[in-house]
């Protein structure tokens, strides 16, 4: 099982910018499709994007398409999530994890972490 610390989230006027990154323990990292989701105050949590294997394929929620772009790195087990042009309905805690993309709507399966904390004002 991959064990997932997120890093990276922050208090961000609108139209800033973040990074975030996940950080995965484990060998097997490579072995697993990953995604971003997202909890908004409120709301239940939401797929935001999600990422192939291999880093060929990539996934955004209609939302946030456009303005965000997941990465990869396997050689250092992390996944990123780019965020620009922030809006104030991107507050929320960010979270990452293992999914299965198909079929869609991707899905995510194994344990959460404790999620990285965005905020963006106006």
């Amino acid at each position: 099982q991959v064990q997932l610390v997120e890093s990276g989230g922050g208090l961000v006027q609108a139209g800033g910018s973040l990074r975030l990154s996940c950080a995965a323990s484990g060998r097997s990292f490579s072995n697993y499709a990953m995604g971003w989701f997202r909890q908004r105050p409120g709301k239940e949590r939401e797929f935001v994007a999600g990422i192939s294997r291999s880093g060929a394929y990539a996934y955004y929620a209609d939302s946030v398409k456009g303005r965000f772009t997941i990465s990869r790195d396997n050689d250092k087990n992390t996944v990123y999530l780019q965020m620009n042009s922030l809006k104030l309905e991107d507050t929320a805690v960010y979270y990452c994890n293992t999914v299965y993309l198909v079929p869609p709507p991707p899905r995510a399966f194994g344990s959460w972490g404790q999620g990285t904390q965005v905020t963006v004002s106006s």
